[in-house]
Formats: C-alpha cells, structure tokens, sequence
C-alpha cells in the first residue's frame, strides 16, 4: 500500500478563511536555500529540480529496499526578509529569501538521503550539492489555508501578522512557512491551494 503522508500528519490540513493554532511536531526535510524572486530566478529552478530529483530517488529506494511505497510530499517554503512587508503590501520579490524543502519521511534517514543524492546526480542538478537534511521543530503555529493566487496571498499575511497572531496574546518567532498542496504547473491560479503557517510565542 501506498502512504500518503498528509493524509496522516494534521498539520498538513488547515481550514479555509480561519486562523487555527496549532503544535507542529519536528520533522525531517531535504532543504536547499536561496535569495531572489522564485518567478525569475534560475537559482529557485535549480533548487526546485534538485528537491524533486532526490526526493523521488527516495521514494524508489523505500520501495524497492524498505518495501514502503509513498507519496512524495508537497513542496514547501521558509521565507524572511529584512523588511517583511515586502510579503504583504509591497509584495517586491526581488528582496525574499527562502529555503525550499520536500518531507523526508521518518523511517528514512542520512544515509538513505546520501544514496538518493548520488542516484541523482546522474541528471543535471546544479543546486544538488546544496541541498541537504535538516530537522525542522516548528512548535506552536498559527496556520490558516489560502484557495487562490500566490500574489493574492498579501491582505491574508497581513492580517495574520497584525491581527490574528497579537489578538491572541502572540508573536511572531521564526520564518513563514508555506505549503503548496497543488501543483501551479497543473491547476489554475484560483485553484492553487496554499497553508499559510507563522509560528508563535506567548507574547511576555
């Protein structure tokens, strides 16, 4: 049987036009960072193409070894800037850094990450030698799920940041986390479904 993971972990799930605080347990990621608008950049392309290529080499090397068939994971993204309303009302893409990342499930571990590696460097992936395992404890978060475009995400971070997260006697920690459950290759921008995730603190 084939494991889809976001069917089981609940923070893969998140209710549209509400806000829910919630515990995110650690996980582990591949992860590959860069700088620059991920429209145009060849940086984010090849970060991309390496995520997939070896995540998919896992995937291969968990059925066929570990006899643990699954879905590979929902590309996601940690994104900071030094000004952050370049995510909310400027929207200047140029100016976002990010770190682009694919769950590693957890019955796989370093070893099996370094063998997908070198199975994918067979193929042209520029960012591969970047790319990396890294565990990811996100804690207490406050996440909400957007049904619609990327640049439409704005007026909902913005209330997230200035509203929702202080009106519950929170703040800000971290980096913004985002979780694209459907592919903009394959459905249409007012189709795409985004997890908006900020982690929280108690605000002392």
């Amino acid at each position: 049987m084939k494991t889809d993971l976001k069917k089981l972990i609940p923070s893969y799930t998140a209710p549209r036009g509400r806000f829910e605080t919630i515990d995110v347990p650690p996980m582990s990621y591949v992860m590959v960072d860069g700088h620059g608008d991920p429209n145009t950049s060849p940086e984010y392309a090849d970060a991309v193409a390496a995520l997939y290529g070896v995540s998919y080499k896992l995937k291969f090397l968990s059925k066929n070894e570990l006899e643990r068939d699954y879905v590979v994971m929902p590309l996601e993204g940690l994104w900071w800037a030094d000004d952050m309303t370049t995510f909310t009302s400027a929207r200047d893409k140029a100016q976002w850094s990010w770190t682009m990342m694919i769950l590693v499930p957890e019955w796989l571990d370093a070893e099996h990450v370094e063998r997908a590696r070198s199975a994918a460097a067979r193929a042209d992936l520029p960012a591969l030698a970047r790319l990396r395992l890294e565990t990811l404890d996100e804690g207490r978060c406050v996440q909400t799920l957007h049904i619609g475009p990327y640049d439409d995400e704005g007026p909902v971070l913005d209330r997230l940041h200035r509203e929702v997260i202080p009106g519950a006697g929170l703040r800000m920690r971290g980096l913004h986390h985002e979780i694209y459950l459907a592919d903009p290759r394959r459905s249409a921008p007012e189709r795409l479904r985004t997890i908006l995730r900020q982690p929280v603190e108690e605000d002392d």
